[in-house]
């Protein structure tokens, strides 16, 4: 890291942030501590800063309120050690298993939300994915919106993001009506004979699409501290820096350090008329005449379920019985492809993709999944999986791997849900792992397909159920008000004024990235929000 950018970040920032990020932060309660507002947002990730952007031009009176703070901009967004080894910017509160055994989710509490940390890939959803899909072992529903309805919005969400891609390269692309707004990343140097090793196998390797500021005169400088970390040039096309300042720039206002607890509705429980909450560990109160959730599929089914009330007595919502249930993750496997005799020089790893077995077919009965390069892997990353392994050795083999991240979809369940334990006010996942038999067929096929490759040792690891920033499916959308959650505009059923626009609506998860999804639906529902 070059002393110039540690300088010109430093001088950029005013108590750990930029000051131009905490002065657009206007909203303020009076002494009462209660604001009022037009349209409440609670949560600025992708689905709830798309959203506030989007709805700035209809002259509303918009309201994000986020429980975290602005992510600082500091030496140690770029430190492997910090970041993943000491765990440095992980602010979340521990869930619990179905046992009652605390965990620490994925998720950040930020301005931005877990996009001040994505890998900054945005594929959409394959067309196929929005039907009704079989697996090996179940059947991913369809979706009550088909992908030619969503489509435009794909188109602007790119824009949005100034997502960098290729069309025609990858063999399961669903048709676009419109360009990639910027052409696809190169290829680091060192990837090239992995790339040329894949096209010999009879694949067809892509460059997958990137939310980067890349180009001439572009902040971006294609690093190997982009995936899992925060972006020290703010040069990732986060959530906070594509839809959150604009919409902030055109006057809606952040309300932020403030954890909303519970959603009060009307005596006849058919609109929610405030939201509840603490800030600075003063109560909070805030009279809205629309909602939004976007808290994330989790605290989004959490936050509804701990306000039932006499007229909501499972949950706000609630009267199907789906709120929290369906929760769904996707099956993923770490892979590192070690070959002890060359180093990996690579700088920018995560280019590099497949997805010839993402559908039935090319040998495969059923759907298998994605394979796509993670971020450079290093030793900080290793010592929390495998403990037991010396640094050094840890050290040695990352100095000689490519790193890939497997996804497969998973299947949504009745009983993989989430609840809140009211007794030990804490949110509570069950969660079983399904759709395993694919998934390890995948894992199969890329082993062979790395040793083939030149790479003999390959290490994996599945992630358990505390890798969930992929989660969905908590709140999901359908046209039966007795099957679903949220109507196909992501409007609840139950109540007249509360909307859904993170990923807790998606009836299934596919097996990509969600982020450019949930974007792109913020907008759909934006579009006809009035």
């Amino acid at each position: 890291m070059s002393t110039s950018i540690i300088t010109h970040s430093a001088q950029a920032t005013s108590e750990g942030a930029p000051v131009s990020r905490r002065s657009t932060a206007t909203a303020k309660p009076d002494e009462n501590g209660n604001l009022t507002c037009d349209v409440l947002i609670i949560g600025s990730g992708m689905g709830g800063s798309t959203f506030a952007h989007a709805l700035v031009d209809k002259g509303l009176d918009v309201l994000i309120v986020e429980r975290g703070d602005f992510l600082p901009r500091e030496s140690e967004n770029w430190s492997a050690a910090a970041v993943f080894g000491q765990g440095r910017y992980r602010n979340a509160e521990q869930w619990l298993d179905s046992n009652n055994k605390p965990f620490t989710p994925g998720v950040f509490y930020y301005v931005g939300g877990n996009t001040k940390f994505y890998g900054a890939m945005l594929p959409r959803f394959r067309e196929v994915d929005f039907g009704a899909v079989h697996h090996a072992e179940g059947i991913a529903p369809a979706w009550p919106i088909t992908y030619a309805e969503l489509e435009p919005f794909y188109c602007q969400a790119e824009t949005m993001y100034k997502v960098h891609g290729n069309a025609g390269q990858d063999p399961t692309d669903p048709w676009r009506s419109k360009p990639y707004p910027w052409p696809g990343l190169k290829h680091d140097a060192a990837l090239l004979p992995l790339e040329a090793a894949m096209q010999q196998a009879g694949l067809s390797p892509f460059v997958m699409p990137a939310a980067v500021d890349y180009g001439t005169d572009r902040a971006c400088i294609l690093c190997s501290t982009c995936d899992g970390y925060p972006c020290l040039l703010e040069a990732k096309a986060d959530a906070e820096l594509s839809a959150l300042r604009p919409a902030l720039e055109n006057g809606a206002r952040l309300l932020v350090g403030t954890k909303i607890d519970v959603l009060w509705t009307s005596e006849d429980g058919t609109r929610v008329t405030e939201a509840r909450g603490t800030k600075d560990g003063r109560p909070v109160r805030i009279v809205a005449n629309r909602v939004a959730l976007a808290c994330g599929a989790v605290n989004s089914a959490a936050l509804l379920l701990r306000s039932h009330n006499a007229q909501h007595p499972n949950g706000l919502g609630n009267s199907s019985d789906q709120l929290g249930r369906n929760y769904m993750v996707h099956n993923s496997t770490f892979m590192i492809a070690v070959d002890p005799r060359r180093s990996n020089d690579v700088k920018f790893q995560k280019t590099l993709a497949i997805n010839d077995w993402y559908t039935a077919g090319n040998g495969n009965a059923f759907p298998l999944g994605n394979v796509q390069m993670l971020g450079k892997i290093r030793e900080p990353m290793i010592t929390p999986m495998r403990p037991w392994i010396p640094k050094m050795v840890s050290r040695y083999i990352t100095a000689h791997s490519v790193d890939l991240y497997l996804t497969s979809e998973d299947i949504p369940t009745q009983d993989n849900r989430i609840e809140y334990d009211a007794e030990r006010d804490s949110i509570k996942v069950h969660w079983t792992p399904n759709n395993l038999s694919a998934h390890a067929q995948l894992v199969r096929r890329t082993s062979q397909m790395m040793k083939k490759a030149g790479y003999p040792l390959i290490l994996t690891e599945r992630m358990g159920i505390g890798t969930n920033s992929h989660q969905c499916g908590t709140a999901v959308m359908g046209n039966d008000p007795a099957k679903s959650v949220v109507d196909a505009s992501c409007k609840m059923h139950d109540l007249d004024n509360v909307w859904i626009v993170d990923s807790a609506s998606f009836p299934s998860s596919a097996a990509v990235n969600p982020a450019l999804t949930i974007a792109a639906n913020a907008l759909r529902v934006a579009a006809n929000f009035h």
